[in-house]
């Protein structure tokens, strides 16, 4: 149970890293600074993936309580074949790919403090940490776009 707070602490904490961050997109006084539908659309399904990964989290944790660690979940996930295929993919998207696509792209693009989402991933789901990339990447773009004042 103590892992799971520390957890969602930590997966709050980045949230407000991310928000400070990226303080200037979230404005309002700025042409472009409405959320778009598709926007809305990486928002949703950030969360659904936060809230879904939270549960199984918790049903890992309650199911084996002395011997849930990171190394005793990522070898639960090479159980069977088809788990096997699928946990090599995310681990590799999540812990070469995704860091290397954000801390390289986001601040061609003009964002700030993109190592955040690769440590968001970590602590909350990968799920939700690209769906906060992928709609601050939106927002950059429109920031980007506006009219110079």
């Amino acid at each position: 149970m103590q892992s799971l707070l520390i957890h969602a602490a930590l997966g709050v904490l980045t949230v407000i890293v991310f928000f400070y961050a990226n303080r200037h997109l979230y404005r309002g006084d700025w042409a472009g600074s409405d959320s778009t539908f598709l926007e809305k659309l990486y928002y949703a399904l950030a969360v659904i993936s936060v809230i879904i990964g939270w549960y199984f989290n918790q049903k890992y944790v309650f199911m084996y309580p002395s011997e849930a660690s990171w190394w005793h979940f990522t070898v639960q996930l090479f159980d069977t074949p088809a788990g096997g295929s699928v946990a090599q993919d995310v681990i590799i998207t999540n812990a070469i790919l995704f860091p290397l696509w954000t801390i390289l792209d986001g601040p061609r693009r003009g964002m700030r403090w993109a190592w955040i989402y690769f440590v968001m991933s970590l602590v909350t789901s990968f799920g939700f940490a690209m769906g906060l990339y992928l709609a601050a990447q939106e927002r950059q773009l429109r920031w980007n776009a506006r009219p110079q004042q």
